[in-house]
């Protein structure tokens, strides 16, 4: 009797192990997994979204225009539904700082497609050149108020593109004058090391020369979230940023060159 109760309390104390060895993979596992090279510094993290702060797009259905069926949304849901919405998949992160190389531009795509624009974010260097193809069988007239670049690009026509450069770093807004429910953000960034965190909200950013930087997490609704770090040669530190959770520096200033 005595054997068999040591066996069950045995069994019971590996499973719970087994437990807080899956508990510390999961919570740990993408920041153990980035190391920083001899010479330069890397950090890793985690973005956790505590609440919902998109809101519901309004999808009108899909609608006839001189016999033409253009598609709202998504065609696998019933029209006027709203898609859930990603709030990990609007996240950039990037390191703010002296000493931080910048990347070679780059030729970007924001699309007009289902009268929406895809993809919702795009982040190019600055220099770079975003082109807008109308992929629709409608018109559509491209714009920006933004103070880091403003265009119009008028109305043009399906298969046709415009193409705009942005010299400055921020974030540009974009909007469309013919319909009001489409909207994305243009992310023009100074610095080469950014990154979008992965599904779990795991993120990384290595190959940096050591130093103080800042740590900037931008959220299309939640704005700019900012943390100012010191990291070491070889070291590898974590930050967590829980959003929309107010950080201590959080209303501060944006320096120079960060978007605004």
């Amino acid at each position: 009797m005595f054997k068999s109760a040591k066996r069950k309390f045995e069994s019971k104390l590996s499973g719970m192990n087994s437990l807080i060895a899956l508990f510390i993979l999961v919570t740990c596992g993408t920041a153990s997994a980035v190391t920083a090279a001899a010479g330069e510094a890397a950090i890793t993290g985690r973005v956790i979204i505590t609440k919902v702060m998109t809101k519901k797009r309004v999808t009108l259905p899909s609608y006839d225009l001189r016999g033409v069926t253009v598609n709202s949304g998504n065609p696998d849901k019933p029209p006027g539904s709203n898609p859930a919405v990603d709030e990990l998949s609007r996240v950039v992160i990037y390191l703010e700082g002296p000493g931080l190389k910048s990347a070679a531009p780059t030729q970007g795509t924001l699309a007009q497609k289902s009268r929406h624009f895809e993809p919702e974010i795009v982040v190019v260097p600055v220099g770079s050149s975003v082109s807008f193809p109308n992929d629709d069988p409608i018109f559509h007239n491209v714009f920006s108020l933004s103070k880091v670049k403003q265009f119009d690009l008028g109305f043009y026509p399906a298969g046709e593109t415009r193409t705009v450069k942005f010299d400055r770093p921020g974030v540009v807004q974009v909007y469309c004058h013919i319909h009001p429910d489409m909207s994305a953000a243009i992310v023009v960034l100074s610095t080469g090391f950014w990154t979008r965190p992965a599904p779990d909200g795991g993120y990384s950013l290595s190959g940096f020369p050591p130093g103080t930087y800042d740590l900037v997490v931008w959220h299309r609704s939640a704005g700019f979230f900012r943390r100012h770090i010191t990291v070491s040669e070889g070291s590898t530190p974590a930050e967590d940023f829980l959003i929309p959770v107010k950080e201590p520096d959080s209303n501060a200033t944006p320096k120079p060159g960060s978007p605004k």
